[in-house]
């Protein structure tokens, strides 16, 4: 029985009986493209939450923090904790997505410089989320292998996920991602935390863990080896920079009826993951002490997965059945979102941009449908030529902040150009592919400082710090030398902007377009110069983003405190 037990198949059942009724039942509603691509506009604050949630994480995020954990100790938390400080930011972000009144980022590149940037945009951020649904699968299939004792092989276990996730994404797009992702957002909370009680006793808890591991770094939130303090700055840094970029960042936020409903449920959202990451940090600790001593070694992509199979069946019959099925659950609610999100891309801002105008709403259902298929074949390509899950979530670390630097620049400064987002995306390009050739790196090993290599490569954090500010800083130059973007162009993208959302507005015919009768508000800014658009935060954005910077200090504390208990 595939090293499960008829509980553990008869749960697997249930679960999946439940995601195929909601499919068919979410496909019968899908009418127009603002259904298939953006859900319709209409859900509430706590189907926004799990559905930030949901689509932020996923079996892989366990795997990698857990596997980085196991090898590294508590430092290895920043593989998630990357997003961290970014969470307050996502407050600020959500509104100006709802305001844009789009369906895909595509369109805010069309608008505030042309169909040539937003064409760029649009394999930027399938190649993105490529990478991304790839490594997902890689590291939801690793676990399934070490809970099936490697019955299930992880590379079928690749494909038969896939056709899961395929169906009903393809069936009900991002209403069908968003109503799913309730059911799989409790799923995830609660078995995320439900090894804890017992691997920590399997160890002899917190001091069984100081006994087993020797070494105090382990116990350490900054380490001195790879995941340093500059390295966690830059992953911070690159994370904020490339958050706004990431093709489906516009769903989690603007798939809301209101605005502030995509501010509760993109940062509160992001918010319970951040609590998540540090049970899985917990479990690759325990790990350390269960295996140790263990020949052959422990693979550590498959940690988390072996606690919970050694673990689970003690505890209650078929709950490897229902841990199985809030694995699978938690990598169909980021996939699925992540596919309908490429799709929209593809559609939207190149196939109904450039080949194919004027058609009706279906056909281009259709075509979105077919570009899901083509982007999840490719991701299957990727995950099973990934090496590891930490080293193809590096590469996606690296590569979602590509065109961050033309969005940020676009968004604050007038001045920029389209020669100047173009010249922003490119040379940080250049810079990332020169920085990653052997030949860089053995150059690099033999002329730059100790600091900025480790383990005979150019440090992961020197490479994003050099590509952001080459990105950043070739985007300004470019743009001081070339025309600027026509005025009247950007008027209307800045005056829809500072528009807040009507009550009841929900579709709009095209992007950047406000209803009939609504006055644009003054422009009330930070810098009082017409080249800049910083607007003046209201009481409410104020508020949020201090009370999230609270949670973040308070996160950071506990897990401070924490590395202590039992020592």
């Amino acid at each position: 029985m595939l090293g499960l037990t008829l509980w553990d198949w008869v749960a697997l059942a249930v679960y999946f009986f439940i995601i195929l009724a909601i499919g068919i039942w979410t496909a019968r509603r899908v009418a127009n493209t603002s259904d298939f691509f953006i859900g319709g506009r209409r859900f509430g604050k706590v189907m926004m939450v799990f559905f930030a949630f949901g689509a932020g994480t996923s079996g892989n995020d366990a795997v990698g923090v857990s596997s980085k954990t196991y090898v590294g100790g508590m430092s290895g938390i920043w593989f998630q904790w990357l997003w961290l400080f970014c969470t307050p930011f996502y407050w600020l972000i959500s509104p100006v997505f709802r305001r844009m009144r789009a369906l895909t980022t595509g369109d805010y590149f069309e608008q505030r410089y042309d169909g040539s940037v937003a064409g760029l945009y649009t394999f930027v951020g399938i190649g993105l989320l490529t990478v991304n649904i790839g490594v997902l699968q890689l590291g939801a299939a690793s676990m399934i292998e070490a809970l099936t004792g490697g019955a299930v092989n992880r590379y079928a276990a690749v494909l038969v996920m896939t056709v899961l996730f395929l169906f009903y994404g393809l069936a009900g797009g991002l209403a069908a991602a968003i109503i799913t992702d309730f059911l799989q957002g409790i799923l995830t909370l609660v078995l995320s935390f439900l090894l804890i009680p017992y691997a920590l006793n399997a160890v002899g808890g917190f001091a069984g863990l100081h006994a087993g591991i020797k070494d105090p770094n382990m116990f350490s939130l900054v380490a001195p080896g790879e995941i340093n303090l500059f390295y966690i700055v830059m992953l911070c840094t690159s994370a904020l920079v490339g958050i706004v970029t990431q093709p489906h960042t516009m769903g989690t936020c603007a798939a809301g009826r209101t605005e502030l409903d995509g501010q509760v449920g993109f940062a509160a959202g992001n918010l319970l993951k951040r609590f998540c990451t540090v049970a899985w940090m917990l479990v690759g600790l325990c790990g350390v002490v269960m295996f140790a001593g263990q020949s052959p070694a422990m693979e550590p992509d498959l940690v988390y997965g072996a606690v919970a199979q050694r673990l689970l069946p003690a505890i209650m019959p078929g709950l490897v059945g229902i841990f199985l099925a809030a694995l699978v659950a938690s990598l169909q609610s980021s996939c699925d979102a992540f596919m309908v999100s490429c799709s929209a891309l593809f559609t939207q801002n190149f196939y109904r941009r450039w080949l194919v105008r004027d058609k009706p709403d279906k056909h281009y259902v259709l075509v979105g449908r077919l570009a899901a298929l083509v982007v999840v074949c490719a991701a299957v390509l990727f995950s099973f030529l990934a090496k590891d899950v930490p080293s193809g979530l590096v590469w996606f670390f690296k590569l979602q902040a590509l065109m961050g630097a033309a969005f940020w620049l676009g968004l604050f400064w007038r001045r920029t150009t389209v020669a100047g987002a173009w010249a922003a995306t490119l040379v940080g390009f250049a810079i990332l592919a020169g920085t990653s050739l052997p030949q860089f790196h053995a150059w690099a090993v033999d002329h730059l400082p100790e600091t900025m290599i480790w383990n005979g490569r150019f440090r992961d954090s020197w490479q994003i710090a050099a590509y952001l500010s080459g990105a950043f800083l070739s985007g300004i130059l470019v743009s001081l030398v070339t025309p600027r973007v026509d005025k009247a162009k950007l008027d209307r993208l800045y005056a829809c902007l500072r528009t807040p959302v009507q009550p009841g507005e929900t579709h709009h015919p095209e992007p950047f377009t406000l209803p009939e009768g609504v006055e644009v508000p003054p422009a009330r800014k930070l810098v009082n110069h017409p080249d800049f658009e910083i607007p003046v935060p209201s009481r409410l954005s104020v508020g949020g983003f201090l009370f999230f910077w609270a949670w973040v200090a308070l996160l950071i504390g506990f897990v401070y405190w924490l590395s202590g208990v039992g020592a």
